[in-house]
């Protein structure tokens, strides 16, 4: 759970979910991310959660690689310029915590990105999922 100064408890579903908005929203602005997360404090109720804000910066430090993790399993002539803005704020969430952050299971990552492009995009969530499953599958192969 996710307390924040109002003691607002947030589940890590509800993290997740902020985190990936915040990410979408950088999609449309080009501003210091501390501009972004102090706007983004006054639309969620109790401010930006400590998960959140640290998956937004993790993913802005490492978002050269994880798009180009992203970039290897699109097909033959896509770019990431070709990706709705949702999915691929979606994709990097995922990737990020796929590939940095031990304490969240890979099944459970990509099930969340699944859910979150059901909610917030027009059937893509099988576009979702297959980029993630060739992602881990990739992963597991490398590591034998």
């Amino acid at each position: 759970m996710c307390e924040t100064e109002k003691e607002v408890k947030l589940s890590r579903s509800e993290m997740r979910e902020q985190a990936f908005m915040l990410l979408f929203s950088r999609s449309f602005i080009d501003e210091p991310l501390e501009s972004t997360l102090e706007d983004a404090a006054q639309l969620f109720e109790g401010g930006v959660c400590g998960y959140a804000q640290a998956a937004v910066m993790g993913i802005e430090a490492k978002k050269e690689e994880i798009d180009a993790d992203i970039a290897r399993f699109l097909k033959k002539g896509w770019t990431l310029s070709r990706i709705s803005r949702t999915s691929l704020a979606i994709l990097r969430l995922a990737v990020y915590e796929i590939k940095y952050l031990d304490s969240v299971p890979e099944g459970v990552s990509v099930n969340e990105a699944v859910e979150l492009a059901k909610k917030y995009t027009i059937d893509e969530s099988g576009f979702v999922n297959g980029i993630l499953g060739a992602f881990i599958r990739s992963r597991t192969e490398e590591s034998k």
